[in-house]
């Protein structure tokens, strides 16, 4: 019996050699088809050479991870067959070069279809037939490796033909017919008899909604147009430019971005912006984050609006440069000289990647303070067919500016402006540079409301109060579905803690647990500072059975839950390896728990 649209398929080869070309196209072509999509890349820190994959999940239903076992294997070297092929599940189905790899040399379970494709043959016929050069088409063996792929799974090529037309646009249009010759050529060498034997197939549904297939950073950088940002600052690094390169390439919508000398420079000119009024932002990693810190000390102590989207990797150092990592929670909260206000948030998905992204603006300019973005690479680099965001409650709030009325008076009085006058609320009109009457200090050191350096204790005392309980005015005015969600059933014993992208796995593992007679509900924290813990030990103190799951080794949202509330959470489910967690691991993770009481799983699954 075929089991249609649900399906687990896998591409890879040496890094420059197409892997994310072809795993593109065959998302897109699903996408076009109907699908829903996700993706996830994996690829090493060096710039060519070394081996790269990419894994695409392909179903009838929304899906946000991906899962462990692969169904489809396709190839166009030898490296990807020798290091995944033991990851085909029996029935599984293996596309790959007779000319480069022997099958009978790898690790294949029983029962996997061997379907081979000679794809130096497909080339040197388009070579002949287009008179284009034989080297400038081997690229083309990622199309070739899709299109037996497609063949086997009997999707129509129409849908492929859409997303060619989709990928080469412009004066680029002219690669769509020789592309998909290329795969009709590669259809044609994939037998009758092996489309037949492989169950998985996949079958258009024209009545899905129109949706986008997009990566966080993307997200990211689409939340912040929308948003208003006019200026984007960063040093390069992985995963985060990612986001400023997009930017770049969009001079269309208005935004200046910049290639600073290093992450302190790139914080100081988004902090300069922030003063002369404009919507500024700057991206960086956890290496280039600690570089920043002091800049945002001088943020915090100037009540100064920045917004700081940090990508986490694995650490410490330069660790794992281009893997996944949940490692600088418990750092980004207190990171700085002393103490100072700022706002954290972390994103669970991709659309939470874009409307966190236009929130943090207003949160910076309302409490006039720098806000921190807490992304992460699984996030950053991996891709998810959503529907379309909803733009329609998207307002911008620009804070408290100073009102001209106020900077007249100034102005005529012929002194300075109190840009750091005391409130009930610790919010101070905010003056722009420039602007006439609204001359004002900045200074790294404790100042009066003029910004004049000042020692005295009580004043002291007066402006640090000032600037802390403006997170306590945060949390009361920021909407509790911005600051965590809730899913499942109320009523159930178990409940998991989570937060960034471990949420989408834990998510998507709900009905397969339920399934199973395990009913648990999903508690994510998305505002970490300022902690929600009233609402957070409500919500808590309900459960039997509580489980931290995080990508970290010491569980830091566990520990922030226990600083903040007093709860422990008994049972972690933690991996650090750098490779993100799947459906896979979460419901066997979550079942060993439930069933055996264990405290501590560690997952390791993944290349």
């Amino acid at each position: 019996m075929a089991i249609v649209n649900q399906l687990s398929w896998m591409i890879g080869g040496p890094q420059g050699t197409g892997v994310d070309s072809s795993a593109n196209l065959f998302a897109r072509t699903c996408v076009a088809a109907g699908l829903w999509i996700y993706g996830k890349r994996e690829y090493h820190s060096n710039i060519i050479g070394e081996h790269s994959y990419f894994q695409v999940r392909a179903s009838d239903k929304p899906v946000g991870s991906h899962i462990d076992p692969v169904y489809l294997l396709a190839t166009f070297e030898d490296s990807t067959a020798q290091i995944h092929a033991h990851e085909l599940i029996p029935g599984g189905a293996f596309i790959y070069d007779p000319l480069l790899t022997k099958p009978d040399t790898l690790k294949l379970p029983l029962e996997v279809l061997r379907i081979g494709i000679d794809f130096e043959k497909i080339i040197k016929e388009l070579a002949a037939e287009s008179g284009e050069d034989y080297l400038k088409l081997v690229i083309m063996k990622n199309t070739i490796a899709v299109g037996a792929s497609l063949a086997l799974l009997e999707l129509d090529f129409q849908y492929l033909e859409k997303a060619l037309a989709g990928m080469f646009t412009g004066k680029k249009a002219k690669l769509v017919p020789l592309n998909l010759k290329a795969a009709e050529k590669a259809k044609a060498m994939v037998a009758a008899e092996a489309i037949q034997k492989f169950r998985y197939k996949l079958k258009a549904n024209p009545k899905t909604p129109e949706r986008l297939m997009i990566n966080g950073v993307q997200a990211s950088a689409l939340g912040k147009l929308k948003a208003g940002c006019k200026f984007q600052t960063y040093y390069p690094i992985t995963p985060a430019s990612d986001e400023s390169v997009y930017l770049e390439g969009k001079p269309e919508f208005g935004m200046l971005v910049m290639q600073a000398e290093d992450e302190i420079a790139s914080l100081q000119l988004a902090i300069s912006a922030g003063l002369a009024g404009v919507r500024s932002s700057t991206s960086t990693s956890g290496p280039g984050f600690c570089l920043m810190v002091e800049g945002m000390g001088w943020a915090g102590i100037n009540e100064v609006p920045v917004v700081i989207f940090s990508y986490q990797r694995g650490g410490p150092s330069t660790g794992l440069p281009t893997r996944h990592e949940q490692g600088d929670l418990l750092f980004t909260l207190d990171a700085g000289h002393g103490e100072f206000p700022r706002i954290v948030i972390a994103p669970g998905d991709m659309e939470e990647s874009f409307y966190d992204a236009f929130w943090a603006f207003n949160y910076a300019e309302r409490y006039q303070m720098p806000v921190i973005v807490l992304s992460d690479k699984s996030l950053a680099n991996n891709t998810q067919s959503i529907l379309p965001f909803d733009e329609s409650k998207l307002l911008i709030d620009r804070g408290l500016l100073a009102s001209p009325e106020a900077l007249a008076k100034s102005a005529a009085a012929g002194g300075e402006f109190k840009r750091f006058a005391f409130t009930d609320d610790g919010i101070s009109p905010r003056p722009l540079l420039g602007q006439k009457g609204g001359i004002y200090w900045n200074t790294g050191d404790e100042h009066d409301e003029l910004g004049h350096i000042c020692e005295d204790p009580e004043n002291r005392i007066r402006m640090q109060t000032k600037r802390m309980k403006k997170l306590e005015l945060a949390l009361r005015e920021i909407p509790e579905s911005q600051q965590f969600k809730f899913f499942g059933d109320p009523g159930a014993d178990t409940t998991i803690v989570t937060w960034g992208s471990a949420k989408p796995p834990v998510l998507d593992a709900l009905p397969v647990l339920a399934a199973k007679g395990i009913k648990v509900n999903v508690l994510q924290i998305k505002m970490m500072s300022p902690f929600p813990k009233e609402a957070v030990s409500r919500m808590l103190s309900k459960a039997k059975t509580l489980i931290d799951i995080e990508m970290n080794y010491t569980g830091q949202l566990a520990k922030l839950v226990r600083q903040e509330t007093g709860i422990h959470i008994p049972h972690t489910v933690l991996k650090w390896t750098g490779r993100p967690m799947s459906e896979t691991e979460i419901v066997s993770a979550v079942t060993e728990i439930v069933q055996k009481k264990s405290g501590k799983v560690v997952l390791r699954y993944g290349l």
